[in-house]
């Protein structure tokens, strides 16, 4: 306790050095943080959004599309397809379950999603207030959308086309609000959930010119796409090239598309991880020549120790406890400041908690950080503790 109180007051003996230590030191393991955080955030985001999903069947385009704007809600679709088509999948001998999937409106840039109770049941979506959809035109709001937009049950709105702000108004086809979704940070969070025949509703009673034009539609109506599961794993080895080969449809695998979207992110992560890491060796290098100075320093007070009895281990470890304790300082000081980057991006981007959940997540990877500190910080120690411990007594007196 001795050693690790005088390593302390012989760091801030000079402050200035010390402060520039640390803060070096704790940029690089900030940056370390900050990509920790975000690429555990990011996948746990994409697993809790494909959770149930084994395969997305939509129009023919590209399969990362399909994924992003039916699956994640973060893109536009490719076209729709016809509802019969979706129908007839339910009919395979491989398939679970279908759930079909109807995009095309928004209001105030969330989504409007027609489907069925099976979606948010998929996500295991519990109710914090009301009831589910029963009708068409009745929606029930995913937590952030409630939250930011303010509505409440009973509450009316009228949706506008496209899947971003500045569509026109279905002026005649006002919503009614029956329920609203706990939070499930998930994807349902940020969309207003409905049957799909709402969309439909929506859509014929705004271009249908009379009753004949309405059941010609009825006839024709189609979906954005269908979420698919397996009664086996062993489909996947078919399934998806079925569905290539014989409909004008298209199948994705959202754990494959996903995997791919992560190795192109996974380009740019490199250029900070290897930015963080030349910020650490500058900070190592910054932490040998301040602790190499020391011991040059004082030699005075390593001869007034030696000649009071101390061992050499003892010189040498007041060395190895003051890189300690610059560690340990800028691993605080990294942790806090790579969760508040994260939070900040959060914040500018305008992320909730279905994508990005900023400082309320300490993951394991974060061990990392206090490990990759003391591992800079006494590794850039151990030439100059190993100078101090060959020190000669008399040599320092003698320099003295």
């Amino acid at each position: 306790m001795k050693t690790l109180a005088l390593s302390w007051r012989y760091l801030w003996a000079r402050p200035l050095a010390a402060l520039l230590n640390v803060l070096l030191l704790g940029l690089g393991l900030a940056s370390i943080t900050f990509l920790l955080l975000v690429a555990h955030q990011v996948e746990r985001a994409f697993d809790r959004d494909l959770a149930g999903i084994d395969v997305v069947v939509g129009a023919k385009g590209s399969p990362m599309q399909l994924i992003l704007s039916g699956v994640l809600h973060l893109d536009v679709p490719p076209g729709n397809v016809p509802l019969a088509a979706v129908q007839a999948l339910q009919k395979n001998p491989l398939v679970a379950e279908v759930i079909p999937i109807s995009l095309g409106d928004n209001f105030q840039s969330y989504r409007i999603v027609g489907s069925s109770h099976a979606y948010p049941a998929l996500y295991q979506a519990a109710l914090a207030q009301g009831r589910m959809w029963r009708a068409p035109m009745e929606v029930v709001l995913g937590a952030t959308v409630a939250r930011t937009l303010g509505l409440r049950l009973g509450d009316s709105f009228v949706g506008s086309h496209g899947l971003g702000a500045g569509g026109h108004a279905h002026g005649d086809s006002a919503y009614t609000v029956v329920g609203v979704l706990a939070i499930n940070a998930s994807v349902l969070d940020r969309l207003i959930l409905t049957d799909t025949a709402s969309v439909w509703k929506v859509h014929e009673d705004y271009t249908a010119v009379d009753a004949e034009d309405r059941k010609a539609m009825e006839a024709e109506r189609e979906v954005t796409l269908a979420l698919v599961r397996y009664k086996s794993p062993l489909a996947a080895m078919s399934f998806p090239r079925w569905v290539n080969a014989n409909t004008e449809m298209q199948a994705a695998a959202p754990a494959l598309e996903v995997t791919r979207l992560l190795h192109m992110l996974g380009l740019g992560s490199d250029v900070l991880r290897a930015f963080a890491g030349m910020l650490l060796l500058t900070a190592g290098l910054s932490v040998f020549i301040a602790l190499w100075n020391a011991v040059r320093e004082r030699r005075g007070d390593l001869a007034l120790l030696r000649m009071l009895g101390a061992p050499l281990g003892r010189i040498a470890a007041l060395l190895l406890a003051e890189a300690l304790w610059l560690g340990l300082m800028a691993a605080m000081l990294g942790l806090a400041l790579g969760q508040c980057f994260v939070l900040a991006l959060g914040q500018m981007l305008g992320l909730d908690q279905s994508l990005l959940l900023g400082g309320a997540l300490w993951p394991a990877e974060l061990l990392w950080v206090p490990a990759l500190a003391l591992g800079v910080s006494l590794g850039a120690a151990l030439l100059p503790a190993l100078g101090a411990y060959r020190s000669d007594v008399l040599q320092l007196l003698q320099s003295r």
